[in-house]
């Protein structure tokens, strides 16, 4: 449940500077968006999944929704809007692979609670992952219209200072060191993060996983403490690397894995992500994931 949007990527030698411009860039359109690039990354580690969103009636809209089906996603519950755009996000990769991004939210930004509700009630799923690319009352509403027993996973982000969070209806948190530091209003370094997690873990039912980029993963869920090495690999593009985490860990979830094992899943998936330019292309599938848990980490 969240958002859909075309992300126009454009790779340049560096990030510029505020005022700047940097020549030699090389422009790409690939589908994202957080929620869909979470269903994508979900179904490819197979699970089957239905995504809960909204575009506009466009070009860019046609384009989301076939990613969508040829990812085996369910597009049911995404609905058109005739006369607002589809979401879209501008995205500056540099050379080392690391990135900025501004969102134009358009649809994602009137996605409508009611509608959500039902249809995450309509659907009883295992596993419900949302994010904050969407309102914070429709991912309220979509929280609260869970079955019992539903396992709800919120991406703290993109997390902005006016950011509504609905933790009392949040079983795990997910988040970078910085959305962490700025919910604990104190830097999270990796000599903090165990303690971070720990914290952050009160404020929800289940527990708090904190993804560090190549330093892996700590979480504390369900009162005990995980941390699992990054994996070496040669880092092309980190823009999906993130959602590939969420979606794998929740796949595994919803076929009953235990919290070990999928947050193994969701590391593995980041890490075979930023080897691969774009988002949604760049989501590996569960034979990959599996594979690549075979190697030792580090």
């Amino acid at each position: 449940m969240g958002s859909l949007n075309l992300d126009l990527v454009m790779r340049v030698p560096r990030i510029p500077r505020p005022g700047e411009t940097v020549h030699g860039g090389h422009l790409s359109r690939y589908p994202g968006g957080k929620g869909a690039n979470q269903a994508v990354a979900a179904a490819r580690a197979g699970a089957s999944v239905a995504m809960v969103g909204a575009v506009g009636n466009d070009d860019a809209g046609e384009i989301l929704l076939d990613s969508l089906a040829r990812a085996n996603v369910d597009c049911d519950a995404v609905h058109r809007h005739e006369h607002v755009a589809t979401g879209t996000a501008l995205i500056s990769v540099d050379g080392p692979g690391a990135n900025t991004i501004v969102l134009a939210e358009g649809a994602n930004g009137i996605m409508d609670p009611g509608r959500a509700a039902r249809a995450v009630a309509l659907l009883e799923p295992a596993v419900v992952v949302t994010q904050c690319e969407v309102p914070g009352a429709t991912i309220r509403a979509g929280l609260n219209a869970r079955s019992p027993g539903t396992i709800s996973v919120l991406n703290a982000s993109p997390l902005g200072p006016n950011t509504s969070l609905p933790l009392d209806l949040v079983d795990l948190l997910v988040v970078n060191e910085i959305e962490a530091s700025d919910l604990l209003d104190a830097e999270v370094t990796t000599a903090t993060a165990p303690y971070a997690t720990k914290r952050l873990a009160a404020d929800v039912k289940r527990g708090c996983v904190l993804t560090m980029g190549s330093f892996g993963i700590v979480a504390h869920v369900d009162g005990e403490p995980h941390q699992l090495d990054g994996h070496s690999v040669k880092v092309i593009d980190t823009t999906g690397a993130g959602d590939a985490f969420c979606g794998a860990m929740a796949a595994a979830l919803a076929t009953d894995h235990s919290v070990r094992t999928s947050l193994a899943w969701g590391n593995a998936a980041g890490a075979i992500a930023a080897t691969r330019p774009g988002a949604q292309p760049s989501m590996p599938g569960r034979r990959e994931i599996e594979q690549h848990l075979l190697r030792p980490p580090g």
